[in-house]
């Protein structure tokens, strides 16, 4: 196995990190540090692994969203390391998101995709957000409604408004994430927020927007005259 610690000086990730700074490592050379070892079965460097991990998932990004077990699938690397790899992406994760506190006021779609992007990019599974607003538009409350395949049996009305009447929420603002990186409304996207519009307009209740969050880019369904 060809070891980095037999390396030239210069061409190990750590010694380059610490002479010339992290910017100037590859995403391989990142990883590997993280990975720290390689492994003796397939006589592989943790730059070996990286690389081979890098080339089956495609990219940091793909990587970020793989399981422990589809991790485990990579000659040489095992539970503890596919922990290791988790774990420095949720830290990215939380690092990079801006999350909303109560009180803070909602301003745009825009504003809305760059608080959640971040934590909802990489989710496998649909996972369904409101947000409780009082009559200033001031976030009261976030609230998970749904986590799996939307449909309108998964986000029913009384699911919904539950939680908004509990608070005495005077708007909520629907967000949820398409896994596909797509943000592209379905019919059922569609369908759905419509009826969530039409009981939130019986019950007093304004429905300012639904935000798709893709990989990216996000859909605001009010922006383009869909509520």
């Amino acid at each position: 196995m060809s070891r980095i610690k037999d390396w030239p000086a210069d061409e190990r990730p750590r010694e380059k990190l610490l002479a010339f700074g992290a910017d100037k490592l590859t995403d391989a050379e990142l990883l590997a540090l993280i990975i720290r070892t390689g492994d003796s079965v397939t006589k592989s460097s943790a730059v070996d692994l990286a690389r081979a991990l890098l080339s089956r998932f495609g990219s940091l990004r793909q990587l970020a969203a793989a399981s422990i077990a589809e991790l485990c699938q990579q000659p040489g690397i095992g539970p503890a390391k596919a922990a290791e790899i988790q774990a420095l992406f949720q830290i990215a994760r939380k690092f990079s998101e801006k999350r909303l506190h109560p009180g803070a006021s909602y301003r745009s779609a825009e504003d809305i995709y760059l608080h959640f992007h971040e934590r909802l990019c990489d989710y496998r599974k649909e996972v369904f957000l409101a947000l409780l607003l009082d009559s200033k538009n001031r976030l009261i409350r976030e609230v998970r409604i749904s986590e799996g395949s939307l449909n309108a049996s998964i986000v029913h009305p009384r699911e919904v408004f539950a939680p908004v009447l509990k608070e005495s929420a005077a708007a909520v603002l629907f967000i949820h994430n398409h896994p596909s990186g797509d943000p592209t409304p379905s019919q059922e996207d569609i369908a759905i927020t419509r009826r969530l519009k039409e009981v939130g307009d019986l019950m007093g209740v304004r429905v300012l927007d639904h935000i798709i969050i893709g990989n990216g880019d996000y859909v605001s369904l009010a922006d383009r005259g869909m509520l």
